[in-house]
């Protein structure tokens, strides 16, 4: 009898732990980042997304309000305008392919903005 209560209340613990980290990355705020940077970064770099990634939806969170100026070509609209991109999201920098998701220091560091 006892180790189906310890079971009981490990289970009720493992699931409160799931839905507090779930509403605590669910909720939490985009950092603000420098206009400034950001459109330094938009004139440098063009990102490429595809509907559907959640990888691209975050990568795209990262920026807030100031995604708009970063110039995103998504895929799976605009087939045309992605050539050669086989991943997403996919960073394009001076002709060269950055794949996967990147901190805004890093594209800062890749673009010398």
């Amino acid at each position: 009898m006892k180790v189906v209560t310890k079971n009981r209340i490990v289970m009720a613990i493992i699931i409160l732990a799931i839905i507090s980290i779930s509403y605590f990355s669910l909720t939490k705020s985009t950092p603000e980042t420098d206009e400034e940077i950001i459109k330094c970064i938009g004139e440098k770099a063009t990102l490429y997304t595809q509907l559907g990634c959640a990888h691209c939806k975050t990568q795209e969170e990262l920026f807030g309000e100031n995604i708009k100026y970063i110039t995103v070509i998504d895929c799976f609209y605009e087939r045309e305008k992605c050539g050669k991109i086989t991943a997403t999201p996919t960073w394009v920098i001076n002709g060269k392919e950055y794949l996967g998701l990147k901190s805004i220091d890093k594209l800062r560091e890749i673009t010398n903005c």
